[in-house]
């Protein structure tokens, strides 16, 4: 499993490659959100264990809010992440990255996780509400449409005999 803080700076780094741009931090905490819920998509195992907290702009880590600055993630012992990671996190970038934060974090406000996360408070809270990995896992349910073909595709295929 990565650390969290591994991850940022693996995203940091490939947006500025694509972009030519250093990341704002209100964006990378919603592509950090968006690769969890992903990761979870397609291994069903989140990519690192760190927490997210549903703020008013969406979801927030506090380490990487702690350590982020503009020239990435604030620390002496970055390591690099696994190709199967990186590839996850890559891909995330290249369907999100373009999009303005404000968009990423309305986006993260219609995912069920923060919604939760929110319940009980006004709009303009920043509580430390953490979202619960159940209901990342339930958004992730909603990016998964090939389950249905992939296990139709096994169970036609259970029964056949292998040349």
């Amino acid at each position: 499993m990565e650390r969290i803080v591994d991850v940022a700076q693996y995203i940091y780094e490939e947006y500025k490659r694509q972009s030519g741009e250093s990341i704002d931090e209100m964006k990378l905490h919603k592509l950090l959100y968006l690769t969890q819920r992903e990761s979870i998509a397609l291994t069903n195992e989140p990519m690192f264990p760190e927490h997210f907290e549903g703020w008013k702009y969406g979801p927030v880590c506090r380490e990487v809010r702690v350590n982020y600055t503009e020239d990435g993630m604030n620390m002496q012992d970055i390591r690099k992440i696994s190709l199967e990671n990186a590839y996850i996190a890559k891909n995330i970038i290249l369907q999100y990255g373009a999009l303005a934060s404000w968009k990423l974090s309305r986006i993260s406000h219609d995912e069920l996780s923060r919604k939760n996360s929110r319940k009980g408070l006004q709009p303009n809270d920043n509580e430390n509400i953490i979202i619960s990995m159940e209901d990342i896992r339930k958004d992730a349910e909603n990016v998964r449409p090939y389950d249905s073909v992939w296990d139709m595709y096994y169970d036609e295929f259970d029964d056949a005999e292998v040349i």
